[in-house]
């Protein structure tokens, strides 16, 4: 028994180690988020800051949707409207760990949701 662990160990010794440059960490997520009722200029600057700050860390959004200005089921905030968009990216968990960080300490956002899509 001890030859086959041996063997395995060595055999799985020889294979090389995934590195974020081949790709291997790049996943599909989704990310909504609800931006809190603005002009449409500050609306427009806070997506953008999100597509930049993906980009910025090695991501790609791939589409971005706009579902524009809806009412909120429950007040949020002070806030029974909001302005939801959709972005959906591929990015390594990294980049996503960023976005999260930045989108929980930036005041305009209402809620954010960022989901692992499905292939």
């Amino acid at each position: 028994m001890q030859i086959t662990f041996v063997n395995f160990l060595c055999s799985s010794a020889r294979e090389e180690p995934k590195t974020k440059e081949g790709g291997d960490f790049v996943r599909k997520y989704e990310v909504i988020f609800i931006v809190k009722p603005m002009e449409e200029e500050a609306t427009n600057a806070v997506v953008e800051k999100f597509t930049k700050l993906i980009a910025d860390n090695g991501g790609t959004v791939d589409s971005e949707d706009r579902w524009g200005k809806k009412r909120l089921a429950y007040e949020i905030k002070d806030c029974t409207e909001g302005y939801y968009v959709m972005l959906n990216i591929s990015a390594e968990p990294a980049c996503v760990s960023e976005a999260d960080r930045v989108m929980k300490i930036t005041d305009e956002l209402l809620k954010h949701m960022i989901v692992k899509a499905e292939d």
